[in-house]
């Protein structure tokens, strides 16, 4: 993906389909709409992922959480769509064993069964049967698991993934299919004709240049801030999200020594727990805390931080402390706002299913949902623009639809994590690291990727600060949040030869990016 050559098909006439956010759901409308043969334009006013969608649990699940509240009709369209991202995408979601240790008697019949139910509701799309674990086999899947009182576990498999690498492989995979994507290009207003939407205004954030580019169909599918793109087509609209903020730690792999991840069925206000193996380190959340507005960059309240090491001390043997942690980050979900709740009303009882709203001027709006369900909101929002735009009619292909860098799977587990994610664009990276001395070395010690990878961000995968690098195209703040300040004067060296910037651009990126990644570590 090469920007300038994004950036110079603004001016290419009418689009079928205008596409705003870069998230999960937008990555994956421009997936659809671009396979469907819908000429596709997708704006973004940051980066790809940029908020929520590189700051979630890096699960792909069914929600077992859900069943305990009946809502199996959910759970059943999660674990489908769990099930089509484990074959779409090899080289991005794997499959995870997870132990939900238990203490009291009737925790074994009680979460076995739903266990078995999750298991029936996934048919052949199942990674592997549920099963009780006696006190030693639990033992053995969670070494640090607090052995006080314990009577075995419960063994049940979900799916694992990392975010942010796959919302750039479905940014990849549209351009791949004909659609122009930018970053940091934000819509500023909507273009109307006679009452009805026919296009965007729209800034290039690098150039400052404004464009009006006009579409037969325009999607709000930004997220948290789908009630602010509302507000550019009918400043009366009435909110549709309640943001609502998850907070989660990174902590060395110690704390969880094994493969196997550790779910904590209730917490102490009966929110759910997980601890999971994720590259190489521990991610443990997630909160749930209503928030007053959407905003770009949460930070972690010191109130959430340690309700998570509280609640994970009850269950390690080896109790994690704020010294421990090496990455703190937050992420808001856009839940729908149910009108039959009072505003005193829990997040954690708002609908996750995904809504689509088409306003009297003709804006399409998709809210709600969670990445497992991504691909069935792009199908549902895609329909609906289609067909409101009267585009011609096509089913979606993204069932069966393979991402960019598929490859088998089992020649993508051969490849090491993180670097499997590229799939099989793998070699070609690794050509490209040869390709000048030092490339090939660490970007630091404590973190798992390779200085060249930095270039490969720029020149492949439209990067353009060194926080994209940082934080999206690798996974460095997340999983070390102090190596990875160390590592931001060599990444904008990086990213200064190969985007063209000088000295003073290179000291700005650094301090922009020291000051965002203080936001991560607790004692900051």
């Amino acid at each position: 993906m090469n920007r300038d050559h994004m950036l110079a098909a603004l001016d290419g006439g009418t689009w079928d389909l205008i596409v705003i956010g870069g998230g999960a759901t937008g990555l994956g409308a421009a997936v659809d709409a671009s396979a469907r043969g819908y000429r596709t334009l997708l704006l973004e006013q940051g980066d790809f992922a940029q908020g929520t969608s590189s700051r979630s649990t890096k699960l792909v699940h069914g929600g077992v959480r859900y069943l305990k509240q009946g809502n199996v009709a959910l759970v059943l369209e999660a674990l489908q769509e769990r099930g089509l991202m484990y074959g779409n995408a090899p080289h991005l979601v794997g499959d995870l064993g997870f132990v939900v240790p238990r203490y009291r008697w009737w925790e074994g019949p009680f979460y076995g069964i739903g266990l078995k139910l999750y298991d029936r509701l996934a048919r052949r799309l199942s990674f592997a049967p549920s099963r009780l674990l006696k006190p030693a086999a639990t033992i053995d899947r969670i070494p640090n698991v607090e052995t006080r009182h314990l009577l075995g576990g419960v063994l049940y498999y979900d799916g694992l993934f990392d975010d942010a690498r796959m919302a750039i492989t479905l940014a990849r995979t549209a351009a791949d299919a004909g659609a122009v994507l930018l970053n940091y290009t934000g819509v500023c207003g909507l273009l109307k004709a006679e009452g009805d939407i026919c296009g965007v205004q729209c800034r290039d954030a690098e150039t400052g240049r404004e464009y009006e580019v006009r579409a037969r169909a325009v999607i709000n599918a930004t997220g948290i801030f789908a009630d602010h793109v509302r507000t550019l087509d009918d400043a009366e609209s009435t909110p549709l999200i309640a943001p609502s903020q998850g907070v989660h730690l990174v902590l060395d792999r110690a704390f969880l020594p094994g493969d196997t991840a550790l779910m904590v069925p209730q917490t102490d206000d009966g929110r759910v727990l997980f601890a999971i193996p994720w590259l190489g380190r521990i991610v443990v959340g997630t909160t749930d805390t209503a928030v007053p507005g959407p905003e770009l960059e949460p930070r972690p309240r010191r109130e959430e931080i340690d309700f998570i090491l509280r609640n994970a001390a009850r269950y390690l043997e080896r109790d994690p402390t704020a010294d421990d942690i090496l990455s703190a980050f937050a992420g808001q979900r856009p839940l729908v706002v149910d009108t039959g709740l009072g505003d005193s009303a829990a997040t954690k009882t708002l609908n996750r299913e995904h809504s689509v709203l088409i306003s009297d001027s003709g804006l399409v709006t998709i809210a709600g949902g969670k990445w497992t369900t991504y691909r069935r909101m792009a199908e549902d929002v895609v329909d609906a623009a289609a067909a409101l735009a009267e585009l011609p009619a096509r089913p979606s292909p993204t069932r069966d639809l393979h991402l960019r860098g598929w490859l088998p799977r089992v020649r993508a587990e051969l490849e090491p994590a993180p670097q499997r994610s590229y799939g099989a664009d793998l070699p070609q990276l690794r050509q490209l690291l040869a390709a000048e001395s030092g490339w090939e070395a660490p970007l630091h010690p404590r973190l798992p990727y390779a200085a060249g990878e930095v270039v490969w961000a720029a020149r492949c995968e439209m990067a353009r600060t060194v926080e994209d690098v940082l934080a999206r195209r690798t996974r460095s703040l997340l999983l070390d949040a102090r190596a990875s300040v160390e590592a931001a004067p060599r990444a904008a060296a990086l990213l200064a030869a190969e985007l063209g910037r000088d000295a003073a651009w290179q000291r700005a990126q650094v301090e922009a990016y020291e000051s965002l990644a203080r936001g991560y570590l607790p004692d900051a």
